[in-house]
């Protein structure tokens, strides 16, 4: 029997001519990053060693710029451990700083057929890019950056074929919870998907299903290597690489086909995502007293073009905050370049420098006691984006800027129609 992306990837890393779900694995970890959060003083330790500066990466996303002075001691020991071990790959407050896991696929860290580590959830983010990308703790990133390995244990695989196209309105994010309602969690499973449909797929788009795996409870997430992805990857790097896709007797523990055409637009309800999702029409007309639009999920270019066609020549609703974050700095100034900042700015949005920031509730967005947010981000469980009593709706980029105009959950159509 043949083997799925990530047995192969995870075969290849430790050396086996295969592995199968039920091992234990021992890897050669290709890229270890860390996060701002990893250098505050409660949780950082002092490293003697590393295994390869160049094979590390620093990024200061969760709190940035510094909100406040753990914050700025945080970051000054992070320059000091970059300063220290002589690491190139570092994103500081600045012009190349952004959201990790969108600056992992905006500089290609990640190869095809690589595997990387990152002590935070939404690392699966770079399975976008053909790679085994996996959160871990922040004892297992200390041994990947001084060991240069890592275990896992090989889980079985759901694969999902897509077929078609979105139709207008409708994007990956609904996807996403297309399959989250439907399916429901994948707790010790992995996902891949793969299929005709990839073809219709942009890098962003890969990026967002890939993203919210983690909410899922997914392993890790691969998408299979097309012209699309290798395109993308070959423009950004010379470095050589060895993708993987699937063998053609692959095992999976299910095989599922998702007929992109006939997604609709979709919200997850307050609370969690898994088994609570429903069409954006069930729910609306529920006021809201906050929009935000970011994240490593959907901070992307392609996300702030949505929301700009959506609000051009409107006003955000009174008594609605919206909130935009572009996912990265470099994409902050393309959209400023192609005016969808300022699109975004004379319609009422706050748009921020690129930070975790509102997504976790840490700052630049923090909500108060009892209120309502929309947010295309990455979760909506309780206290998540700030007070437990605020209640969190997710949907896509589109739909939370309609939403934003109209001061209540609605879909972007329904926005259309009523001003027609």
């Amino acid at each position: 029997m043949g083997m799925t992306i990530v047995e192969k990837i995870l075969a290849r890393a430790s050396g086996a001519a295969k592995v199968e779900p039920g091992q234990l694995v021992v890897v050669s970890v290709d890229t270890t990053v860390f996060i701002d959060t990893n250098f505050f003083a409660n949780h950082r330790r002092e490293l003697l060693k590393v295994h390869d500066p160049d094979k590390i990466v620093v990024v200061f996303d969760h709190l940035v710029p510094a909100p406040d002075l753990a914050a700025a001691e945080a970051h000054a020991a992070g320059r000091e451990f970059v300063r220290h071990f002589g690491i190139r790959r570092f994103h500081d407050s600045g012009p190349e700083q952004g959201v990790s896991h969108a600056l992992v696929a905006q500089e290609v860290y990640a190869l095809p057929g690589t595997v990387l580590v990152c002590a935070d959830s939404h690392t699966c983010a770079a399975g976008a890019l053909n790679c085994a990308a996996r959160g871990v703790g922040y004892p297992d990133t200390v041994y990947a950056a001084t060991t240069g390995k890592a275990w896992f244990r090989v889980d079985e695989t759901i694969r999902y074929d897509l077929v078609n196209a979105f139709s207008p309105g409708v994007s990956a994010k609904d996807a996403f919870l297309f399959i989250a309602g439907e399916y429901g969690d994948h707790t010790n499973q992995n996902v891949e998907f793969g299929g005709s449909g990839l073809e219709h797929l942009s890098m962003s788009a890969r990026c967002t299903l890939a993203t919210m795996g983690a909410e899922l409870s997914a392993e890790f997430v691969t998408f299979e290597p097309d012209s699309v992805l290798l395109k993308c990857v070959r423009a950004r790097t010379t470095a050589e690489f060895a993708p993987q896709s699937p063998d053609p007797d692959a095992v999976y523990a299910a095989r599922r086909q998702l007929d992109l055409a006939t997604l609709q637009p979709m919200v997850a309800l307050p609370d969690a995502i898994v088994k609570n999702c429903a069409p954006v029409g069930a729910v609306a007309g529920i006021s809201i007293h906050q929009a935000f639009i970011g994240s490593c999920a959907n901070g992307m270019l392609e996300d702030l073009a949505a929301a700009s066609r959506v609000v051009a020549g409107r006003r955000v609703a009174p008594g609605v905050r919206f909130i935009v974050t572009p996912a990265t700095q470099r994409i902050f100034r393309e959209a400023l370049r192609l005016g969808y900042v300022q699109t975004l700015v004379e319609a009422g949005a706050v748009v921020t420098p690129a930070t975790c920031g509102a997504c976790f509730g840490g700052h630049m967005g923090v909500l108060g006691p009892g209120e309502t947010c929309i947010t295309a981000s990455t979760r909506n469980f309780k206290g998540r984006m700030g007070d437990p009593s605020a209640r969190i709706y997710m949907a896509s980029p589109a739909t939370v800027a309609a939403s934003a105009v109209a001061g209540h959950i609605t879909h972007p159509a329904e926005l259309e129609a009523h001003e027609l």
